[in-house]
């Protein structure tokens, strides 16, 4: 039987459903009288039926500058271009299937069957993998960056319609009764609009991470462990391996939001609190959801089976536990007895139409430990009778899910820049007495002297009440939060304390003292201990370069051995020191360009492993990766398997930022596809790494300096006289910086220079205006610095190593969504002339070079090789021309108005321009 021709089904699947789903909008436009909205509408005027990369679905041609376009024609784009993105994605996951279901579970690439069998392949057995698995803790870290351009409550809307999608109708009736649901639908969500007229509060921004918390990834645990087991018996190995819950891989989730307080001034004392109480009364919500549909399920009675008096045990002692008047109703089902009894034991008050509040009393459980082991008894129990599918079935997935998200729900990570630590410890100094005011220009000798004569002692400077000004009470205020957390709940749900922009080691060892004042720090027999790990973030290419001699010298301070050996033993893990390193691959990227920044980050993870290996500590990478190619986005499972050979011990951290939360995880089947990717490529990559050993790629003196070639070209263009003129009129970037798309302002201090400019606008504006400048410059430069047999070395063994074939076949994804055309309309904007000629034709320069040295170094144009990629282009291309050109008409007004004082009608033209920003990054996707 031949394999289907999955490439055609899934062109004609995209086509036939985009048409059906933008006539549906199209109508709903001209019912409520929007007729030349609908007309300018792409997508449904007549087919070409090509299915094989080009349009099928005929698009008019944008029109020009000059002709007149309908209001509101960015909303109905962007809703437009959401459907493209739904129906492209349910596409994908129907192809998956069909893919599975021909060719079974070892066909499609990252996925539990395809890695089982690369592993088995590669001579592993199925005991040697399983002695991997309990070492692997895989947390995925909810960010709110300021890249999600959708209204948050626009997302429950996409999620209806993306479940509409995927209903297939299998009568006439049932066809129109769809349709008419779709255009309901399509109706709700142009009436909500997605345009911010106001910037989203860190409450909403909380609200949307608690919902894929909540609501999201515990509804999908249960399909992630059956895929495991069901791909691990496919691959021949034995089940009995997996019985036991704690040899599964370990599953959990962070978040920053409203811990994340670099340049963020919102993010106060109060709001952490609040946010690790929402936490917590969502964990509950989740478990007591969990033990309501377990007791729904347990309704075994007492004349079918005796039951065993470990369960009449565990129901005495519960109720007992409830107080004397309890009695327990449904006398002859003892197991539904003792869940409902632990559902009464939770801290959790549910009040019909209010938010769920705490309960603390003596009857309820203190701790996660206590209701697991209540779970472990009634499922010990349901085994004693017999019924050891029940266990399996029912209590087991109930277990899970509380291991996964215990009664925190996600650990709240507190992240501070590391100038703002320097500034709260110079006042604290102040005010004790001390002369804190130069504590910046101190050398690093004299800053460790004082740290290190500092953390000998127990004492504070000051005492609680005192203030010491801005930055240290806000450090000490959170600070503060934590520590009555701990007294109150334990360290669970409190992930690091992270330093942004980590530079020396008195940048991590300030923070122990500011510890110190709040309570985090505390003295035992041993000595001093911090409650709470310290966590660097190397960030940009120098200190991804100083990074390893920092670690040893940060992991040779008595405070932190003590520290670590204290958590180690607090989790569990007494034989093994953890010691966490984050690395951002953003700031790297805006500093040193798209090939010095990923060789910076390869060469740094694998020293930095090495380091505190030496010093006798696994170092668990934090990644900080963005959406985008220049923010470190990829493949999962390409990401995975390019990671230095010994940085993955199976324990890692990543982030999860701004639009990918809701690309990735705002529907059930494609949460569920990207967390077994995750998963999956985590525990594969890490027993690669602990069964193989380490060899030098034969092509790393070529990295090498294809990184210091890019770099110089990138540095050439970021130096340039007038750059930050060009860049700042070519890209809306100051549009961006009125937007409404993120709580957190775009600088962090406010200064107008591209050193404090994130890096998450920096990206996004230069994807707006289709540059992309991020994602490749300086490539094509490094590329042709190599020679003949250079270059020729590189395309034969590219693919033999996963990191370079990784970093090209990224970059060429970022040259493919450029757009020349674009590029010179949007520096039409830049007013100097001899400026714009000269940047952009360094611009153009380096774009073209970059387009002929990967044709070269891969034998060939991308239409080939990738079709999918070059489908989704091209079903974008026209429409967002569109978008484009009105974005530039509005800039150029915009702008005017500024320069001619008439702000109010320039504040009357945001909404439009904002609107326009909103619906490219629709179409993009990838926008920062």
């Amino acid at each position: 039987m031949s394999k289907p021709d999955y490439l055609t089904i899934g062109f004609e699947q995209i086509d036939r459903d985009l048409r059906r789903l933008v006539s549906a909008f199209a109508e709903v436009l001209r019912d409520l009288g929007y007729e030349e909205l609908a007309a300018h509408l792409p997508w449904i005027q007549t087919s070409s039926g090509s299915g094989t990369g080009a349009p099928p679905v005929g698009v008019r041609q944008a029109p020009r500058l000059s002709e007149s376009l309908p209001p509101r024609l960015g909303l109905a784009y962007s809703v437009a271009f959401q459907l493209l993105n739904m129906v492209e994605e349910n596409a994908a996951a129907a192809m998956r299937e069909l893919r599975e279901e021909h060719e079974g579970l070892a066909s499609e690439h990252g996925l539990w069957g395809n890695q089982l069998a690369r592993l088995k392949a590669a001579g592993l057995s199925g005991e040697q993998i399983a002695t991997q698995f309990p070492r692997i803790r895989v947390e995925p870290v909810l960010t709110a960056h300021p890249t999600e351009a959708k209204r948050l409550s626009v997302l429950d809307h996409h999620r209806a319609l993306f479940a509409l999608l995927q209903r297939t109708p299998r009568t006439p009736t049932a066809t129109q009764h769809q349709h008419a649901e779709v255009k309901a639908a399509l109706e709700r969500l142009w009436r909500t609009g997605e345009i911010l007229l106001e910037k989203p509060t860190l409450t909403d921004e909380r609200r949307n991470v608690m919902h894929y918390l909540r609501e999201v990834f515990p509804s999908v645990l249960p399909a992630l462990d059956e895929r495991l087991r069901l791909a691990w018996t496919d691959a021949g190995f034995d089940a009995a391996l997996l019985d036991d819950p704690a040899a599964m891989p370990r599953f959990g989730f962070g978040t920053w939001v409203g811990g994340d307080r670099d340049g963020h001034p919102g993010v106060t004392a109060d709001v952490t609190a609040e946010t690790l109480e929402r936490l917590r009364a969502n964990a509950l919500i989740v478990h007591h959801r969990n033990l309501t549909k377990l007791a729904e399920k347990l309704t075994l009675t007492t004349w079918m089976q005796p039951p065993p008096a470990e369960l009449l045990a565990l129901r005495d002692r519960l109720a007992a536990a409830l107080g004397s008047a309890t009695k327990p109703a449904h006398a002859e089902e003892p197991w539904r007895q003792c869940v409902e009894l632990m559902l009464a034991r939770l801290p959790l008050e549910l009040a019909p139409g209010q938010i769920a509040q705490l309960r603390a009393n003596e009857s309820s459980y203190a701790k996660t430990a206590d209701l697991a082991a209540d779970l472990a008894t009634l499922h010990a129990a349901l085994i004693a009778a017999g019924a050891r599918r029940l266990a399996e079935t029912d209590v087991a997935p109930v277990q899970r899910a509380l291991q996964v998200f215990g009664f925190h729900l996600a650990n709240l990570d507190i992240r501070q820049n590391s100038a703002f630590h320097a500034k709260a410890l110079g006042q604290l100094m102040s005010a004790a007495g001390l002369d804190g005011s130069q504590w910046e220009e101190w050398s690093e000798t004299e800053r460790l002297r004082f740290l290190e004569r500092e953390l000998r002692s127990p004492r504070p400077f000051l005492h609680p009440s005192a203030s010491a000004g801005p930055e240290a009470d806000a450090v000490l205020g959170s600070y503060r939060v934590l520590a009555g957390h701990i007294a109150e709940y334990g360290a669970d749900g409190i992930g690091a304390l992270i330093v942004s922009m980590t530079r020396r080691l008195s940048d991590l060892l300030v923070v122990y003292v500011l510890a110190r004042e709040a309570g985090l720090l505390r003295s035992f027999p041993e000595g001093i201990v911090c409650l709470l790990p310290v966590v660097p973030l190397f960030e940009t290419a120098d200190d991804l370069e100083r990074g390893p001699d920092m670690l040893r010298l940060f992991l040779a301070e008595p405070v932190t051995r003590r520290s670590l050996e204290f958590h180690a033993k607090r989790d569990g893990h007494s034989d093994v020191l953890t010691q966490q390193v984050m690395v951002g691959y953003s700031d790297s990227n805006k500093d040193a360009g798209i090939f010095a920044s990923q060789w910076a980050l390869h060469r740094a993870q694998g020293q930095l492993a090495t380091a505190g290996a030496e010093l006798g500590a696994n170092v668990r990478f934090f990644h900080g990766r963005g959406g985008t190619v220049s923010r470190g986005a990829g493949p999962t499972h390409r990401f995975l398997d390019a990671l230095p050979h010994g940085s993955l011990g199976g324990d890692i951290r990543l982030t999860e930022q701004g639009e990918t939360i809701a690309q990735k995880f705002a529907n059930t089947s494609t949460a569920a596809y990207n967390l077994e990717l995750l998963l999956a490529g985590v525990a594969a990559t890490a027993s690669r790494h602990a069964l193989s050993s380490d060899s030098t790629h034969s092509l790393a003196p070529l990295a090498e300096k294809l990184a210091a070639n890019s770099r110089v070209a990138y540095r050439e263009l970021i130096d340039a006289e007038g750059f930050l003129t060009f860049y700042r009129q070519a890209t809306p970037i100051d549009a961006l910086e009125h937007s409404r798309i993120g709580s957190r302002p775009s600088r962090r201090t406010g200064q107008p220079s591209l050193a404090d400019l994130r890096a998450i606008p920096w990206v996004f504006s230069w994807n707006q205006a289709r540059f992309y400048v991020p994602g490749w410059f300086g490539a094509g430069s490094a590329l042709a610095s190599l020679s003949d047999a250079e270059l020729a070395q590189l395309a034969t063994e590219l693919r033999g190593w996963p990191f370079l074939h990784y970093v090209i076949t990224n970059i060429e994804s970022s040259l493919a969504s450029t757009d020349r055309e674009l590029m010179c309309a949007y520096a039409e904007l830049v007013e100097d002339r001899t400026l714009r000629e000269r940047l952009l034709a360094l611009i153009l320069k380096e774009w073209t070079l970059t387009r002929t040295m990967l044709e070269r170094l891969r034998g060939g144009t991308l239409t080939n090789r990738r079709p999918r990629m070059l489908k989704t282009l091209e079903l974008r291309t026209e429409a967002l021309r569109v978008l484009h050109l009105q974005q530039i008409a509005l800039l150029r007004r915009w702008r005017k108005l500024h320069h001619d004082g008439d702000e109010p009608a320039a504040a009357a033209l945001l909404p439009d321009l904002l609107l326009s920003i909103n619906a490219i990054a629709s179409g993009l996707r990838t926008t920062g």
